[in-house]
């Protein structure tokens, strides 16, 4: 199964003391082998961000959007078809080729990168940021400074919405998939950012997973709307 390939790829990367080495080595198979080596390959973007996009009439009017661990491309993609200016990031190359294969016309700026070692360029760069499924695939010792990298894209009165696996924090983290814990997230709110939404919720999969779904403001948004700016 496509699922235990990829977690035995994560545990055999996490044993070598290179975490995210596995990514590669699991687009790397899917380059070759076909998309079923994905285990989160619907070829369609996250329903989890559709249905909030729908739900809140969000549409981009031509600001820019960055798309975190963009996979195959999908969520990117619809964010463009939405009028984002998109660009998009993945720290495996081999799920880049896949990208251009798949959408050779696209307007989304696609690009190999490492969340952890982002462009100077990105800082506070992007009016909205969406990370969805990227921190529960992190260990949960790096989520701390993978949040901090996030929240650094948001430009000025810019937006991060956030999709993950959910667990209350007493729960045990169990395999890859890791669900995120609220309280891994207050690192968000130390680094310039204020919640506006937070929904705890069971998502429409078969079987049903839980999720959290999270928009965060900076704080510069928060007050200038205060000051009817």
């Amino acid at each position: 199964m496509s699922r235990e390939f990829a977690r035995r790829l994560a545990q055999q990367a996490i044993e070598r003391g290179s975490p995210l080495e596995w990514f590669e080595e699991l687009y790397e198979a899917a380059l070759k082998e076909g998309i079923d080596r994905i285990p989160w390959a619907d070829s369609r973007p996250n329903p989890n961000l559709v249905e909030w996009l729908d739900r809140n009439g969000t549409t981009g009017c031509g600001r820019r959007a960055l798309v975190v661990g963009c996979g195959l491309g999908d969520d990117a993609e619809e964010l463009a078809r939405r009028d984002f200016a998109v660009s998009a990031f993945d720290v495996s190359k081999s799920a880049i080729a896949i990208v251009a294969r798949r959408f050779p016309n696209t307007s989304v700026k696609y690009l190999v990168g490492d969340l952890f070692s982002p462009p100077s360029a990105w800082q506070a760069a992007f009016a909205f940021v969406l990370e969805a499924y990227t921190l529960q695939v992190i260990p949960p010792a790096m989520r701390g400074n993978a949040a901090r990298c996030l929240a650094s894209f948001v430009a000025p009165g810019g937006q991060l919405l956030l999709i993950a696996r959910a667990r209350d924090e007493w729960e045990r983290l169990g395999t890859i998939p890791w669900p995120v814990s609220r309280p891994e997230l207050s690192i968000l709110l130390e680094c310039g950012l204020d919640e506006a939404l937070f929904e705890d919720y069971v998502d429409g999969e078969t079987p049903p997973v839980r999720r959290f779904r999270a928009l965060y403001r900076s704080r510069q948004c928060r007050e200038s709307a205060a000051s009817g700016a």
